[in-house]
């Protein structure tokens, strides 16, 4: 397990010592604790002719509502409407849905599936909302997380995350690789291996590349990888180390750490490696940089006040030995994550001897500890702001877990065996 102390939170290769091995794509398991007090329930009716198709599609909508915490699932047997006009509404009053989901799917020549759905109002008996896609047999999963993304942002109001990505670490006996998956641990895939550390995966704002740090030449470098070409280019190979990558919104620069000046700062690049330009200058140690939504701002991690803490600077054309110190409750927070909205963020807050996924409003500053495990690190925003991935341990072994923005909801995301690091919550598709 990783070590939890401030220097070594700079020094990338110490972080990578207890690395175990895990089986190359394996899929991750999602166990989910706890839950809102007042979820909503939701019946979900299998589709017209789901059974012949080569993935199901209600249990992968199902799965999907049932992670957050927010829903609860309604029996369904006996029952097989699946257009608004075969809905008899006292039924499902009486089975306690307020939501009811119906749909139809045909297989179409090509191998491509037709999929309609709806989603019904049962107290006031009308259609909430609706979709019809087509797509090949092999996006099946797909199509239902984007089904469960229109559900999820009907009833709450809120955006879905469902059809996200998410990367991360693993190693499998001298290699490591870095691996994308569907937010749900499906469809995981290596993007890059080798055998020598890969850490610090950053997505771009589009969702198309990947920023990391490998250590494949004997030393960090940042690399950025596109996904679809699995083209690559080094765009921070500085002497000493280069470490950190964060995206700017608008996807045009990084913030990167190098030490080629000095101890570890903050420095702006373009994201085609040109451009460098020092941002922070301080006595200490400036690392972890990450972008405010709007690019104004980045939050960081330094020890420049004595023990690490959370600060944070405003993006200018100039160096800023100056900077804001956010987070006074205890001497150890790190790791800062922007939400969605910039009002608030996520941290790792020591606590009592345990390292914890904390966060703090900016506004009022008010700090929320959100977990009660031991060994918490890397925490990253979903981009609604409602789900928070980040790395732990249990039972010997790293693993993922995501956590609720309120705390209630909490979910692992594990393998068999192995250790797997360095979460990254990818951001929305482009169809959003």
């Amino acid at each position: 397990m990783f070590l939890h102390r401030f220097k070594p939170l700079f020094c990338a290769f110490i972080f990578l010592l207890c690395w175990i091995s895990l089986p190359s794509l394996a899929q991750l398991k999602i166990e989910i604790f706890g839950g809102g007090s007042a979820r909503i329930p939701i019946a979900i009716v299998p589709f017209s002719d789901e059974s012949r198709l080569p993935q199901g599609i209600t249990s992968v909508i199902g799965a999907d509502l049932q992670r957050t915490g927010l829903f609860k699932l309604v029996d369904t047997a006996g029952a097989s409407p699946h257009v608004p006009a075969d809905v008899v509404f006292p039924d499902w009053v009486n089975r306690g849905a307020n939501a009811l989901v119906i749909g139809r799917t045909v297989v179409l020549p090509g191998g491509q599936v037709e999929i309609q759905f709806r989603l019904m109002d049962v107290a006031k008996k009308t259609q909430l909302a609706g979709l019809g896609i087509t797509v090949p047999a092999a996006q099946l999963r797909s199509a239902a997380h984007r089904i469960a993304d229109v559900i999820y942002e009907a009833l709450t109001g809120d955006v879905g995350v469902f059809s996200t990505r998410i990367a991360y670490v693993l190693k499998q006996g001298s290699k490591y690789a870095l691996q994308v998956a569907d937010a749900d641990g499906f469809n995981a895939q290596s993007i890059i291996e080798y055998s020598e550390p890969i850490i610090s995966p950053a997505w771009s704002p589009d969702g198309s590349q990947i920023a990391y740090v490998s250590f494949e030449n004997k030393k960090p470098i940042v690399y950025v990888q596109t996904l679809a070409t699995r083209e690559r280019r080094a765009v921070a190979s500085f002497k000493g180390s280069n470490s950190a990558p964060a995206w700017s919104p608008d996807g045009r620069r990084l913030a990167v750490v190098l030490t080629n000046q000095g101890g570890s700062q903050i420095f702006l690049i373009n994201a085609d490696g040109s451009g460098l330009q020092r941002l922070s200058r301080s006595s200490g140690i400036d690392t972890e940089p990450n972008f405010s939504p709007d690019g104004r701002y980045i939050l960081f991690t330094s020890d420049r006040g004595g023990s690490p803490q959370v600060y944070r600077m405003a993006v200018g054309s100039s160096e800023n030995s100056n900077a804001e110190r956010m987070t006074f409750e205890g001497n150890y927070n790190v790791s800062p994550d922007y939400s969605q909205n910039g009002k608030s963020f996520t941290f790792i807050h020591r606590n009592n001897n345990q390292f914890n996924v904390a966060v703090q409003e900016i506004g009022s500053r008010q700090v929320q500890i959100l977990t009660n495990s031991k060994l918490d690190e890397s925490p990253s925003f979903a981009p609604n702001g409602k789900m928070i991935l980040y790395a732990t341990e249990l039972n010997g072994h790293g693993i993922l877990s995501a956590v609720s923005s309120d705390g209630q909801t909490k979910q692992h995301l594990s393998v068999q065996s192995g250790d797997i690091r360095e979460p990254a919550w990818g951001p929305l598709p482009k169809w959003k």
